[in-house]
């Protein structure tokens, strides 16, 4: 399984706002990453749309985090930005073209593992992935 970029990002920029207090703008977060701003730019028009972060207009804005980085759960991000509904052709009902659907064994395999995976993910927090400010933040002191 692998993530989409733009849920990459997603959780890239929690995770600065999360270890940098204060408002920081998509061109400060794109540049510490090495990354295009025009993704950036998509991704926080995410965020702030999925409700994770707040964008502040004018001089002094940017994004911030709208809520504790502890509160905020890594699995529900992940599925906000994610569609493992449809994770291999025989999920989706309508679309599913695949003939040996009707005695093949995969499809509740790969739904369990991805309940899984998610299950696994919603064990954590914005705040677990950073590991205390001090180490996060000298990532970009080097």
């Amino acid at each position: 399984m692998r993530l989409s970029v733009q849920t990459d990002y997603a959780l890239r920029t929690l995770m600065y706002l999360a270890a940098n207090d204060g408002h920081h703008s998509i061109t400060e977060i794109a540049r510490q990453y090495g990354i295009s701003k025009n993704h950036m730019m998509k991704v926080a028009q995410r965020l702030v749309a999925e409700g994770f972060v707040d964008s502040v207009r004018g001089r002094s804005g940017g994004l911030l985090l709208n809520q504790p980085a502890d509160a905020i759960n890594v699995g529900k991000v992940v599925r906000r930005f994610e569609d493992t509904g449809n994770f291999v052709e025989c999920f989706d009902k309508a679309s599913n073209g695949c003939v040996i659907t009707p005695v093949c064994g995969l499809r509740h395999i790969l739904a369990d593992s991805v309940e899984a995976f998610m299950r696994h993910l919603d064990g954590f927090t914005v705040a677990d992935l950073i590991g205390g400010n001090v180490r996060f933040q000298s990532a970009w002191d080097q």
